[in-house]
């Protein structure tokens, strides 16, 4: 029997369960791709977003108009006092009381401290008792003298008449003369035992610090049970001062001037000063003098002056700004008189004009100003501020406006 020929359509390739399987492969890949292309876009929306950079700001400081109208020339320096001590001992010693504190105001000759005077005082009453040994013989040379001066008189009547020798009389003067240098001598003796009471007496007082004038005491440097020596002796263990003290009416202001400047500025010439902690306020002031000798480091001419009127809120070593004023006040006008100080390094120029960036809340505003003379470090701004705002002194050169920033916090 002849087998089947097998047909065409059973060598067909049945692909029904391929398809199957597959399907669920490619909606796979397309849910993945969707998921990539999501993520990818939410990164480049994230990266658009512009970052907050970072800043470190200062405070445009606005000062009165009519305090520097006519100022020929601007300086900066200190407040001194010209009348400044730190006052120690004469001796060496163990401080045993400490009468002074920082701030406390103090007279002339007033106790500050005492020493330990144990050893002064037991020399004191030694120089006493040699003093008044002294006297007592001195006393005893002078009774001696007027009886041999009695006998001397006897012996020249008695060799008048004959009835002593000349050996007599002679022996009589001498002793006269011998009790007489005695006594010079004994004299000398009793004015050199008052001198060492004097002088014992001086030690015991040097025991007792007082203030050499009247004044505020700044600092307190010595405590009780500490040694205290006019020189530094004995190491780092040893004090050379109880205390600073400063008389406050001494007060004056020293400023550097340019030496290329310094033709501007002469005695008794009117100024007006501005102390960095009160920049509102301007104190009258007149130069005292100019200083005959120039920093040759800082090309610098130290200037001095003095307040018209003192005032408590002055301190020593305080910031002062100080304008020179001119004899004949210019006319006032707003443009030309300065407003408002900023720190140089806040001004920057670009497309032919000067311009800061102030911060507003978390971004910064580009504002065009107009700059007048420079003050050290800082630099009056004539137009474009009003004081107060905050400018950038320190960021990047990419800085713009609009740009969100962030202020450095100063530690």
């Amino acid at each position: 029997m002849t087998p089947e020929k097998p047909s065409l359509e059973g060598l067909r390739i049945d692909r029904s369960g391929v398809n199957e399987r597959s399907g669920p492969s490619w909606k796979l890949w397309l849910s993945l791709a969707v998921v990539v292309l999501a993520v990818a876009g939410a990164a480049w929306a994230w990266l658009q977003i512009p970052r907050a950079v970072e800043v470190r700001t200062a405070n445009a400081r606005a000062v009165s108009a009519g305090g520097a109208a006519g100022a020929v020339l601007d300086a900066s320096g200190y407040v001194t006092a010209r009348r400044q001590a730190t006052v120690s001992s004469k001796i060496t010693g163990k401080v045993t009381e400490i009468l002074v504190e920082e701030g406390m105001e103090v007279r002339e000759g007033q106790v500050l401290a005492r020493l330990d005077d144990i050893t002064a005082r037991k020399e004191l009453a030694l120089a006493e008792a040699q003093a008044a040994s002294s006297q007592r013989g001195l006393q005893e040379t002078e009774v001696r003298l007027r009886e041999a001066r009695l006998n001397q008189g006897r012996m020249r009547d008695l060799r008048e008449k004959g009835i002593t020798t000349q050996a007599q009389a002679d022996t009589a003067d001498a002793e006269v003369d011998s009790l007489a240098a005695r006594l010079e001598v004994q004299r000398q003796d009793v004015e050199v035992a008052r001198r060492q009471v004097a002088l014992y007496r001086q030690s015991l007082e040097d025991a007792v610090i007082r203030a050499p004038f009247s004044g505020v005491a700044i600092t307190k440097d010595a405590q009780p049970g500490e040694m205290i020596s006019p020189v530094s002796a004995g190491g780092g263990f040893t004090r050379t001062g109880i205390c600073t003290l400063v008389d406050m009416s001494s007060l004056e202001v020293e400023v550097d001037v340019n030496e290329a400047y310094i033709n501007r500025v002469r005695d008794g010439q009117r100024a007006v000063a501005v102390l960095d902690a009160y920049p509102d306020w301007e104190i009258p002031a007149r130069v005292i003098t100019t200083v005959p000798a120039a920093d040759r480091q800082k090309a610098t001419v130290k200037v001095r002056l003095g307040f018209d009127q003192l005032d408590p809120r002055i301190l020593p070593d305080m910031g002062v700004k100080v304008s020179f004023l001119s004899d004949e006040r210019p006319a006032e006008t707003p443009e030309a008189r300065p407003k408002v100080l900023i720190p140089r390094a806040a001004v920057r120029k670009g497309l032919g004009s000067e311009h800061v960036f102030v911060v507003q809340g978390d971004h910064v505003e580009r504002r065009a100003i107009k700059t007048g003379p420079a003050t050290g470090e800082e630099v009056a701004v004539l137009s474009g501020l009003s004081g107060g705002e905050q400018v950038v002194v320190e960021g990047p050169e990419q800085l713009a406006d609009g740009f969100k920033v962030t202020v450095r916090k100063e530690s």
